[in-house]
């Protein structure tokens, strides 16, 4: 039987596809510094050397796990948008519901995030390394740039506000909140964590939008 190299070439993927989801659940579930490579290789059910094959060493892999779920994500969440019909407070109440939707849905990726900030600051990864995660991340504050221009033309945005403190705020205290909440760092008992997520997306709308 001859090399076939699109079937080659599917497996890798598979193979490839199969190890990020594997690390990010184990590092989600365990943090990243308590996971090893050994590790992430058993439970994907693949040897250590064809971990080795896809990724030289650890950083690599976390930083590919960091871009490759970003970006799912991201294309998941604006699949069905249709930004034509939406003014742009209509637009920041998305932006904002996009973040109660990671906690409901992809807590997974709000826990590793959450490590993989430790994680990237401690092992002083290069700049130009962390390109790749980078780019994806701004997709968020190209979106937010769109916003704030629809809001200038349209008036639905409080636009006297800076777009710059604009986007800090709503990014940090969004993404901050649903993160503690999935990984268990609140620690009220009696607290409904969704009802607060619900408090904050309204105080952020009353501060940033012209509707009532």
């Amino acid at each position: 039987m001859g090399y076939n190299a699109e079937k080659d070439a599917q497996k890798w993927a598979a193979t490839h596809q199969k190890i990020l989801e594997t690390a990010l659940h184990v590092f989600a579930e365990k943090t990243i510094d308590a996971v090893n490579l050994t590790e992430i290789a058993n439970k994907a059910g693949v040897g250590i050397m064809t971990v080795y094959r896809h990724f030289d060493k650890k950083p690599d892999l976390v930083l590919a796990v960091s871009t490759w779920a970003w970006e799912r994500y991201r294309n998941q969440a604006t699949h069905s948008l249709d930004q034509s019909v939406m003014t742009a407070a209509e637009f920041f109440e998305f932006y904002l519901n996009s973040f109660i939707d990671l906690y409901r849905n992809h807590r997974d990726l709000l826990c590793f995030n959450l490590y993989f900030n430790v994680y990237v600051k401690r092992e002083d990864i290069p700049t130009e390394q962390m390109q790749p995660y980078a780019n994806v991340i701004d997709t968020l504050a190209r979106q937010f740039h769109n916003i704030y221009l629809l809001g200038c033309q349209d008036g639905t945005l409080r636009v006297e506000k800076s777009e710059k403190a604009m986007f800090s705020a709503t990014l940090h205290l969004m993404l901050a909140a649903v993160a503690r909440y999935a990984a268990g760092l609140v620690f009220d008992a009696g607290i409904d964590p969704e009802s607060e997520l619900l408090l904050l997306k309204k105080m952020l709308m009353k501060e940033y939008t012209m509707e009532k």
